[in-house]
């Protein structure tokens, strides 16, 4: 059956990080970790702010080979150190990507300890199809599969 047009929306991405927990907690939590390792290759960041705790600002700029910067913003809503990390996508974001915080959706990091790697998580819950569609059709799944890569050889 065909999903409602204004129903929300979900994907699920999961990779397994040669890392402990507590390690991908601090790349994910601590600007000057997050500024070398967010989006994909050869995008560079600057700007970015993260404050830990609800109600917080989570931000960055994200620059382009071509020139173009990509502004991420959200707000977090939950913070469970070292294991969730929930963030909304600001819903002012003039790009449906929202350069990994699409706007209005919901962002869960989850962090799962196996022995000295870890499970990551990353759930996103689009305010409706139309939503995820823009952001897929904006490089979505794409930036994400090359940013967690990413992640896991910065890590």
């Amino acid at each position: 059956m065909p999903q409602a047009e204004n129903a929300a929306a979900e994907l699920t991405m999961t990779r397994l990080l040669d890392a402990p927990r507590e390690l991908v907690w601090q790349a994910w939590t601590d600007p000057e970790h997050v500024q070398n390792w967010w989006g994909p290759h050869p995008c560079t960041n600057s700007d970015c702010v993260i404050e830990l705790r609800v109600g917080g600002a989570f931000r960055l700029d994200m620059h382009a080979a071509d020139g173009a910067t990509y502004p991420c913003r959200g707000t977090i809503r939950e913070v469970v150190a070292p294991r969730r990390l929930v963030i909304e996508g600001d819903a002012l974001c003039p790009h449906p990507c929202g350069a990994g915080l699409p706007p209005n959706a919901i962002v869960t990091l989850t962090l799962d300890a196996h022995g000295d790697k870890t499970r990551l998580t990353l759930h996103t819950r689009f305010p409706s199809a139309a939503a995820q569609r823009g952001a897929d059709d904006a490089g979505f799944v794409v930036g994400w599969e090359a940013t967690l890569d990413r992640l896991g050889d910065y890590l």
